[in-house]
């Protein structure tokens, strides 16, 4: 049987246990890109948090059915295409195309499908159909609207009040200023559909009811997105779908908190201060981006300034370098017979490594809490760090540390960190930072070599200066019988 969890859901406002539509299943929808540019750090939050939300299921025994749409229709890309002087359809692509690229790149899994506006109309021509059938919209001019009148409990999503609301949807022929369009006549100079109701091209909200309901079915388990999506584009769906359905359209919706500016300020396009996430993952490895993120719970708000991802790396490499001391200690003696020899600090690593897991699995089932296991892994991470500093630790500790080392590998399955070897993360920190330090690679081998002939003809002086040399740029030199390797040295 899958693990049970609870999850906090927008719509009651409450903290509710979980409870499948199909014991054992889980189906998912997630808004995914408007695809009119490259995927930002605040639209990252959003694909990781989900990505690990996934990762976790399917970790505690679930069979997910994983859905992200793409939209390709819409107004921005429309405009941004004929800016450009490119078909709207071939603009969109490139930026899927893109996105998949910086998604691959991020460590995001790929959704069992991914549905896109284009490819969709029957759906979208069939509920349509039905809410009109139902007495739930109403054409004019070409154009088909949504009435917002007509469903009773329009707003319970986002406790809005009718009465106070009007669309952005501004057109001719609307009965009441909340009305939303479904389908928009066709306009000069935009891609359209043929329809029952003439040439034109869907509304932003009827989308991701329609994929949804072809993807996963007309009443889907977990529906999930940015907080900023609650209003109007998350209502909308919620009214469309059980007025066109006659059932409920989602049982849980599950929002991430914004990424927000030092000064308080959301991130976005229009308000000129993204940062791609393709120029992060230049200075930066991928699960940097992802421990920033799981380090604060998913619904609050995560605050960016330009620390934000320094930070997130020195914590990175302290817990790989706490993975990478575990995993060289050495010994094939009963676990108890070396805590009871080697004392406080071994039983201390012993314990936390034994009840890591736990805690793990008690975190994430409490509406994925990811905070909390992170700061676990930190007070993990010390205690192996002590431990390690034993005399007799290197050549008898590995069976004390073993759980530790499955704790790790719990938090690659169930959130994505820990993808590779120590080593291999740590390459990819020096490739990634080193151009920023005034030296190369190529800089640092070559003073390592002279350093090493300086050592052959015991001109220690000359070694020392050198190592001196290279530790005033931030670059570690470690010395093994095996021989010397170097990493750059993150505060």
């Amino acid at each position: 049987m899958p693990s049970a969890f609870s999850l906090y859901n927008t719509l009651t406002k409450n903290a509710e246990s979980f409870e499948p539509i199909e014991a054992g299943k889980v189906g998912i929808y997630v808004c995914g890109m408007t695809v009119y540019d490259h995927i930002h750090i605040g639209h990252a939050r959003a694909m990781i948090v989900f990505d690990s939300f996934v990762r976790y299921l399917r970790s505690a025994g679930w069979d997910v059915n994983f859905v992200r749409n793409f939209t390709d229709v819409d107004d921005k890309i429309i405009n941004r295409a004929n800016e450009a002087g490119e078909d709207p359809l071939a603009y969109a692509q490139k930026y899927i195309d893109a996105f998949h690229k910086d998604g691959d790149a991020l460590g995001l899994l790929r959704p069992d499908k991914e549905p896109r506006v284009s490819t969709s109309m029957e759906a979208i021509f069939t509920l349509i159909r039905s809410l009109l059938e139902r007495g739930h919209a109403y054409k004019s001019e070409g154009s088909v609207w949504f009435d917002v009148a007509s469903c009773g409990d329009y707003g319970k999503l986002s406790r809005q009040k009718v009465d106070e609301l009007r669309s952005a949807d501004e057109s001719a022929g609307k009965k009441n200023s909340a009305d939303f369009a479904l389908w928009k006549a066709v306009k000069p100079g935009e891609p359209s559909w043929e329809s029952p109701w003439g040439a034109g091209r869907p509304g932003w909200h009827i989308e991701c009811s329609a994929m949804a309901a072809e993807c996963i079915g007309e009443t889907i388990d977990i529906h999930g997105g940015g907080l900023d999506l609650v209003f109007p584009h998350h209502e909308n769906e919620i009214a469309q779908s059980e007025c066109g359905h006659g059932k409920p359209y989602a049982r849980y919706w599950m929002h991430n908190g914004l990424l927000n500016m030092a000064a308080g300020q959301k991130m976005g396009k229009s308000l000129g201060n993204v940062i791609n996430v393709r120029a992060a993952l230049e200075d930066y490895p991928a699960e940097v981006l992802r421990l920033y993120y799981l380090q604060n719970h998913y619904r609050s708000p995560l605050l960016w300034d330009d620390q934000a991802l320094p930070t997130a790396l020195a914590m990175m490499c302290r817990l790989y370098e706490a993975l990478e001391v575990a995993q060289s200690l050495a010994g094939n003696e009963p676990a108890a017979t070396v805590v009871s020899d080697l004392g406080d600090d071994a039983k201390a690593v012993w314990q936390l490594g034994n009840s890591f897991a736990d805690k793990l699995d008690q975190s994430l089932a409490q509406d994925f809490n990811t905070a909390q296991p992170i700061g676990h892994l930190f007070e993990l991470a010390r205690a192996i760090n002590r431990f390690s500093n034993h005399k007799k630790a290197k050549k008898r500790g590995g069976p004390v540390v073993q759980p530790a080392i499955q704790g790790f590998k719990k938090v690659a399955d169930a959130l994505g960190l820990f993808q590779q070897e120590p080593a291999q993360f740590f390459v990819q920190v020096r490739e990634k930072c080193i151009r920023k330090l005034g030296i190369t690679a190529t800089d640092v081998e070559n003073l390592l070599d002279e350093r090493k002939a300086a050592r052959a003809a015991k001109d220690w002086d000359r070694a020392d200066e050198i190592r001196a040399e290279l530790d005033a740029k931030s670059i570690q030199v470690m010395d093994s019988p095996d021989g010397v390797t170097w990493r750059v040295s993150i505060q």
